[in-house]
This record gives C-alpha cells, sequence and structure tokens, in this order.
C-alpha cells in the first residue's frame, strides 16, 4: 500500500519539503511494523533545478523511502533522466505525474498526443505513470486509452489502428513503465479498471478512499 503527495504539494511556508519528508515517512515505518507489510509514500521532489531535485532525493533515501515522485513534463525530460538514472543506482522506485500534460495534448488540432509523451517518458525513465483511467472523473477514450497502456508496458506493440497505434513499436529490452489508474475512481470501478488494465498496474483511489461514509479506514478497507 502507497500513499502519495499531490503533484501541487511541494514545499509551501506551512509544510516545508523536509518537514512533510520526515513526519510521513514516521508514519510509513509505524504502519510497516504494526502490519508487517511493506508501505510507502510518493515524496514529491519536483523542483526548479535538478541540484535541489537531487537534494530532495537524497534526503528522501536517508529516510528510509523506497519510492519517490516527480512531475516530469513540469520538471522538464532533462531532470526526469538525471532523475531515473539516480533511482536505478540506488535502489528506489520513481513514480511519474504527467501534471501540464493537458496543456500539450488536450487540443487535438495542435500540440503533442499523450501517445507521444507516454513514449518520451518511456524514454526518458521512470516505473510509474499516470495514464488516465476512462472511468472515473478523467474523461478519455478506451481504445486510444488501452494503446498508450500497451506502449507503457510491452516489449513489442504491433499496429493497431484502432488504438492509435499506426505502425509496430519494437522496444527491444527498455524496461516498461507501469501504467497508474488515478482520479476519481472508487471501489464501484473495479471490475472496469480490472477489465482496462488487467493485474499489471496500480490503482490509485484519493477521494475514493477518503470519501467513503464510515471515514478514511473503512475506505481504504473497501479498496483493498
Amino acid at each position: 500500500d502507497f500513499t502519495k503527495d499531490d503533484e501541487n504539494i511541494n514545499s509551501q511556508p506551512f509544510m516545508r519539503w523536509n518537514h512533510r519528508f520526515e513526519f510521513v515517512m514516521e508514519a510509513i515505518h509505524k504502519a510497516e511494523a504494526e502490519t508487517g507489510e511493506r508501505k510507502g509514500h510518493y515524496l514529491n521532489v519536483t523542483t526548479p533545478t535538478c541540484e535541489d531535485m537531487l537534494e530532495r532525493a537524497e534526503f528522501a533515501k536517508s529516510l528510509g523511502a523506497p519510492i519517490i515522485m516527480h512531475d516530469f513534463l513540469t520538471g522538464g525530460f532533462t531532470a526526469n533522466t538525471s532523475l531515473a538514472n539516480w533511482c536505478r543506482k540506488n535502489g528506489i522506485l520513481l513514480h511519474i505525474h504527467r501534471a501540464m500534460h493537458a496543456v500539450l495534448d488536450r487540443n487535438p488540432y495542435h500540440g503533442i498526443h499523450f501517445r507521444v509523451l507516454t513514449k518520451c517518458l518511456r524514454l526518458s525513465g521512470g516505473d510509474h505513470l499516470h495514464s488516465g483511467t476512462v472511468v472515473g472523473k478523467l474523461e478519455g477514450d478506451r481504445e486510444a486509452t488501452l494503446g498508450w497502456i500497451d506502449l507503457m508496458r510491452e516489449s513489442f506493440v504491433p499496429e493497431n489502428r484502432g488504438r492509435g497505434i499506426f505502425f509496430d513499436q519494437d522496444w527491444g529490452s527498455m524496461p516498461g513503465v507501469v501504467p497508474v489508474a488515478s482520479g476519481g475512481i472508487h471501489v464501484w470501478h473495479m471490475p472496469a479498471l480490472v477489465s482496462i488494465f488487467g493485474d499489471d498496474a496500480c490503482l490509485q483511489f484519493g477521494g475514493g478512499t477518503l470519501g467513503h461514509p464510515w471515514g478514511n479506514a473503512a475506505g481504504a478497507t473497501a479498496n483493498r
């Protein structure tokens, strides 16, 4: 089980990044000790400079964090690749948020399609990537979403124009990326999510946990 920073949570005066990292990791270690299960929290290390980004990554590592998070479009491809290489060397997972993607891919007549951004991220590096949900609050065409999910995690993707795949894509030995469903999903979406994503995916329930009428703990239990 994991919790996460929001893409907008960084280092505001009321919640400095280092204080948040320490507070959250204390709770993570407590939960692991009580349950005997592996836990984690996606600590957002997105910053204006690579130096600050790696400083936060090193601090997260010193606290025993198994995973960190980066907004790869706002941070930039070069910074993201540097962070992905650092994570690989240090044995830490890298969760990728796609904040700002709609500025690039929402207009069907101009910009960069998310299918292309998906390929860019796989080339740049990362372990998880938000991929849309089809169900929930995030709009998205089912076939198009299945197309970029294939591009994220399969080693060979055959041409499938119905899914927007216009030519065979052979990734060779390049590692895949785990698709992340997140955005207005809750326990009643589970059959549809399993149908769309299968069991090789990450499902994130934010409001679908906190919005449970019996409270947060009941929401987490229902989703599990």
